[in-house]
């Protein structure tokens, strides 16, 4: 056991095991966590308890005056004062202090050394510490015996619930960050994404303050020439699984930054949705969940300890944690020069928008600023229909700037590095959900392909009068009757009821930003 003196973050139990090894933790997490579990794979099985997903409605930012100016204030960022903060610290401080032991796990954020992020996490369960050695990156001997003074610090002491009486607190559960002293405090959800994203808030706070752009979203190279590419997209547009291209490198599947001298990733593991894998449709993900990868909250069979993937009585969100270089084609270190390519990436379930569209610049900042995709009808109580989402460059609820200042370092970086960007529809084609059919992974992977060998160029188009796009008309590989969403639809007039309805959708999420944007960006996208 490596223990370490915390004592000057008020931590006062004598033993902190520190950077433990997986297969120590394995052993802790069986001993202690009486519902772990070892999947046939080799991966832990962990539970987070009450909570199988983020509390965004929870989380708070300190109210200070070096940075409440900065921030971007809202249903995204809710204010509490510094009182409050102290006060939920403190709770949490004296939660671990009651603990025979703890956990801690020194790492990084950030593959590039120039610009990395020295993190600890300090915790109680082995299942947590095990999450965060995998999803930040970890440090070498030597660097971990040098590691000093951390740069930021996360006390998770998810078991002991908030005091809902607590100016400030709406639930017993409070994910709280203060900037100015870089340290968060997780009281009342045991769920570990709160702490990975926890770290991708702060950067996202910190970046742009350096003219870097922090950015949700996965990333690939070419294998031959190293040029990369980025992903953006929501939940379920498959932005994780279509980085998982055995064609190219991967570089990151969620978080990474864009710096002065090209792209790195943030994290040191992927973080998966676990929801229906299999060894046919994602075979990279599947063989990654193996000894040393954290799988949340899944059903197993407990003679076998076989995971059944398709079973989502816990929760529909069951997630897979993997070191980044259990991905075969991963390139380590997770850098890359500057992208060729930027590509945003939609599920329209509406089935309107063309499966591909090359943007210009002032289009590019109005996607990347209404981050759109739709929700399936069925996948949550009360949809029927298709139901738009828009979340701000494609990840509204870790932004802390305003959206635009993300938006103008993503256009000043497309402008110095001449960088195509793209919308890519992996939703529905012939008409909405429920009537037309889901784009076929093989016709989006031929898309992007065919972006990245440069075969979309100069390639024919056909103007789309509702949503102002050029809609790519031939591509290789794609039949050509998917390429113009009106064509393929039977019913005409049904697809120009449904476009205008989206487009009308469009207008009114962007109308809370016209008083930020140029007018030539307000004038990009679709309107009513």
């Amino acid at each position: 056991m490596r223990s370490l003196d915390l004592s000057r973050h008020g931590i006062t139990v004598a033993d902190v095991r520190r950077n433990l090894a997986p297969a120590e933790l394995y052993a802790e997490a069986i001993r202690i966590d009486a519902r772990s579990a070892i999947a046939d794979s080799g991966a832990l099985i962990a539970y987070s308890g009450d909570k199988t997903g983020r509390s965004p409605k929870d989380k708070r930012i300190v109210r200070d005056p070096a940075s409440e100016h900065d921030v971007w204030w809202g249903s995204v960022n809710l204010p509490i004062d510094d009182e409050t903060f102290q006060i939920n610290l403190e709770r949490a401080k004296d939660y671990l202090n009651t603990r025979e032991f703890l956990y801690c796990v020194d790492a990084y954020a950030g593959w590039d050394p120039q610009h990395r992020l020295k993190v600890r996490v300090i915790c109680s369960r082995p299942y947590h510490a095990l999450f965060m050695h995998t999803m930040l990156i970890r440090p070498t001997k030597e660097e971990l015996a040098d590691f000093g003074e951390p740069d930021a610090v996360i006390y998770n002491a998810g078991r002991f619930p908030a005091n809902r009486r607590t100016h400030g607190m709406t639930s017993k559960t409070s994910i709280d960050l203060s900037l100015e002293s870089k340290e968060m405090v997780i009281l009342g959800t045991e769920y570990a994404g709160e702490m990975k994203k926890g770290v991708f808030t702060m950067l996202n706070y910190f970046a742009p303050k350096r003219n870097i752009l922090s950015m949700h979203c996965s990333a690939t190279a070419d294998r031959d020439t190293g040029s990369s590419s980025l992903l953006f997209g929501l939940s379920g547009t498959g932005k994780t699984t279509l980085s998982a291209d055995p064609k190219r490198l991967l570089i990151g599947d969620d978080e990474h930054c864009w710096s002065d001298t090209g792209i790195f990733n943030i994290e040191g593991g992927c973080y998966a949705k676990a929801i229906d894998l299999a060894p046919e449709t994602e075979p990279d993900i599947f063989q990654a969940l193996r000894f040393g990868a954290v799988l949340e909250n899944v059903v197993y069979d407990e003679e076998s300890h076989h995971v059944d993937f398709h079973d989502t009585s816990i929760t529909q969100n069951t997630r897979g944690a993997y070191p980044i270089d259990f991905i075969r084609n991963a390139k380590i270190p997770c850098v890359a020069g500057h992208p060729t390519d930027v590509i945003f990436l939609t599920c329209d379930a509406f089935g309107v928008l063309p499966p591909v569209s090359r943007l210009s610049p002032a289009q590019a900042m109005y996607h990347f600023i209404s981050g759109y995709t739709a929700k399936v009808a069925g996948t949550e109580m009360g949809i029927t229909e298709p139901q738009a989402t828009f979340s701000p460059c494609f990840g509204g609820p870790f932004l802390v700037w305003h959206p635009m200042k993300y938006a103008e370092l993503l256009a000043e970086k497309i402008h110095e590095h001449k960088v195509n960007v793209w919308l890519v529809n992996t939703g529905w084609s012939g008409g909405s959900y429920g009537i037309g059919k889901r784009m076929k992974l093989s016709i989006t992977r031929g898309i992007i392909d065919a972006i990245h060998s440069g075969a979309l160029q100069k390639p024919p188009t056909a103007a789309d009068a509702v949503f102002s796009l050029d809609a790519i008309t031939s591509c290789p590989g794609v039949p050509a009757d998917v390429l113009v969403p009106r064509d393929a639809w039977a019913d005409k007039v049904a697809y120009d009821v449904t476009a205008r309805k989206l487009a009308g959708l469009f207008a009114h999420n962007f109308r809370q930003y016209l008083d930020k944007v140029t007018s030539e960006v307000a004038l990009a996208g679709p309107s009513e």
